[in-house]
């Protein structure tokens, strides 16, 4: 299955829908929670704007900093959908400046576990907002990688995905790496990244990442009471009679 929805413009714009549960009786729901690279890349009365506002999203999460939306632009406004900018990552860094020696397992998993602790607030709010939203909903950030990635895995651990399936999404951005540099490049003079991990997605990180949250926390649950401050059983509860089908 291709989860990749296509545009022109954006490279990793996905469907979570149809992944299944650890006892595999229920799946998320086609067509209501999508990931994505930033949404700012689209422009009105073009066939990709068409294209998404096909997709009847009524809530849209921007992941990234203030800074890079108002820099880069952000979703053109549109009475079919709300917009929150809810910027998880408190500490920014350059993934492109980093060199050739940097293994991005272990260097992208606790750059992930300071967003974790740093964005509890905006994290919780996305939760809330996911949770409560009974139309389509997308979250995105800059490539549709890491912030995007870490709040996928949050919501589809919540959902009781296995965690194998939460890497192999992770990993789906691959598909998307030659058009996420192809970008890079034209927005700096053709040069290339000094790191060569800049837009990939090894399964180590993401395998790595959700082994220092449940070395710490004891479970993603765990990390949602405990750091979150919220209602775990509450929000899980939410989040499957929201989300999740009988798989048939």
């Amino acid at each position: 299955m291709d989860r990749h929805i296509p545009f022109d413009r954006l490279h990793n714009f996905r469907d979570l829908g149809g992944y299944r549960t650890a006892d595999g009786r229920h799946r998320l729901r086609p067509g209501r929670l999508y990931r994505a690279d930033s949404l700012g890349k689209l422009t009105p009365d073009t066939p990709d704007w068409d294209r998404f506002l096909s997709l009847g999203i009524r809530t849209v999460i921007d992941l990234r900093h203030p800074w890079e939306a108002e820099g880069r632009g952000r979703i053109p406004a549109h009475p079919s959908f709300t917009y929150h900018n809810l910027s998880i990552e408190h500490r920014p860094y350059d993934q492109a400046a980093q060199t050739p020696d940097v293994d991005p397992g272990p260097y992208l998993a606790e750059r992930y576990l300071e967003v974790a602790e740093d964005g509890t607030k905006e994290i919780r709010q996305a939760l809330e907002l996911i949770a409560e939203a009974q139309d389509p909903l997308v979250f995105h950030c800059a490539s549709g990688k890491d912030r995007t990635g870490q709040l996928a895995a949050l919501v589809l651990a919540l959902l009781d995905v296995p965690e194998s399936t939460i890497t192999e999404d992770f990993t789906l951005t691959e598909r998307a790496t030659p058009s996420l540099l192809a970008d890079w490049r034209a927005r700096n003079e053709g040069r290339s990244p000094t790191w060569p991990a800049f837009a990939r997605a090894p399964e180590s990180v993401m395998r790595l990442y959700l082994n220092a949250l449940n070395t710490r926390y004891g479970s993603t649950e765990g990390y949602v009471s405990g750091a979150l401050g919220m209602d775990t059983k509450a929000l899980t509860a939410t989040l499957r009679a929201n989300l999740l089908e009988s798989s048939g």
